[in-house]
């Protein structure tokens, strides 16, 4: 975070060193002999958490599209390495004697022990949540479908990419040189382990979804936009209270200003002002700016889908890469 802010970076380095960032999390990790892989999905939210800090708006929109190309593909190599594996897997199982059924008999006895343990935890969360913060348990149902809540959470448990990441970062030999024991064994009942859980979960869960009825409440708020009108509106008010405190006092030439004002008060795109004005232009990147801070907040709340918060925070990184190819 710190290459970004303190080297003069432009959007094509941002984005290079968000590629080459994680490696360097696993390399510290792994010199520190710790886990790698957590390491990295530790730091990957750490640096999603606070990308508006050290990343321009530019850097996050051409950044958002190379990312989602990049996760693409490498979840398709992943699955590509699965089945490149796998008869290699099947050969070591054979030699060290353990039979294929024995060792898809462990796959599926791991992939049950580890949907009850989701649902254990997530159930647990739930009475923990209840008893100390209830203020944000799920309101809006039933009690029975509440309780039912918990369970379809943890059948929503799917593995992939990083538990076949963590498994494959298991060393072939020790330090002695001999072989890592049972390493085709773990790698294998990892493969049964995705397989099902991408499978048979996967393709359950739309169904459990529809005839549980659990979220035809959130389904019923989605389809009349409520919660994307009140962030919309709540960002609205708030970009007319910044420029408005900005105008009082302002000078008459400054009209760029009251014209924004009336702008984002009849919400109409008429691009009645003259964004080359670099005052009323730097008024406005700071009320963009302002925005930002006013969605995270807004994030802060239990209720809030963080989707759309993401959605308008892209939004006015749009805007104001508009604003700034007027230029």
């Amino acid at each position: 975070m710190q290459a970004h802010k303190r080297l003069p970076t432009d959007a094509p380095s941002d984005i290079a060193l968000t590629l080459i960032e994680p490696y360097f999390m696993y390399w510290i990790a792994e010199q520190v002999h710790a886990s790698g892989v957590l390491s990295v999905v530790c730091g990957g939210l750490f640096m999603a958490n606070r990308r508006l800090l050290f990343l321009n708006s530019t850097s996050r929109v051409r950044g958002s599209s190379v990312w989602e190309s990049f996760v693409f593909i490498l979840n398709g190599l992943v699955f590509l390495l699965i089945g490149l594996e796998l008869p290699e897997i099947a050969d070591g199982l054979w030699a060290q004697g353990i039979p294929m059924r024995t060792a898809v008999g462990y796959g599926v006895l791991v992939t049950v022990v580890l949907v009850l343990a989701r649902i254990v935890s997530s159930y647990a969360a739930m009475i923990t949540t209840l008893i100390f913060r209830p203020s944000v348990a799920p309101r809006g149902r039933t009690p029975q479908q509440r309780w039912l809540l918990p369970l379809l959470l943890g059948w929503t448990g799917m593995r992939g990419v990083v538990s076949l990441a963590a498994a494959l970062a298991i060393p072939v030999s020790l330090a002695d040189g001999t072989a890592f024991p049972q390493r085709s064994l773990i790698l294998f009942i990892t493969f049964v382990v995705i397989l099902l859980t991408l499978v048979v979960q996967g393709l359950t869960l739309p169904y459990i979804i529809r005839r549980s009825g659990l979220f035809d409440i959130v389904s019923a708020e989605e389809a009349e936009g409520s919660l994307l009108l009140r962030v919309r509106q709540g960002l609205h008010a708030h970009g007319l209270g910044f420029l408005r405190e900005r105008v009082d006092g302002e000078r008459a030439e400054h009209a760029g200003l009251r014209q924004m004002i009336v702008h984002w008060e009849s919400k109409a795109h008429t691009g009645s002002f003259d964004p080359k004005n670099e005052h009323t232009l730097a008024v406005v990147l700071e009320m963009l700016e302002s925005q930002r801070q006013h969605l995270v907040e807004m994030n802060r709340d239990p209720q809030m889908n963080e989707e759309i918060i993401r959605q308008e925070l892209y939004l006015i990184d749009l805007e104001e890469e508009r604003l700034r190819m007027k230029l």
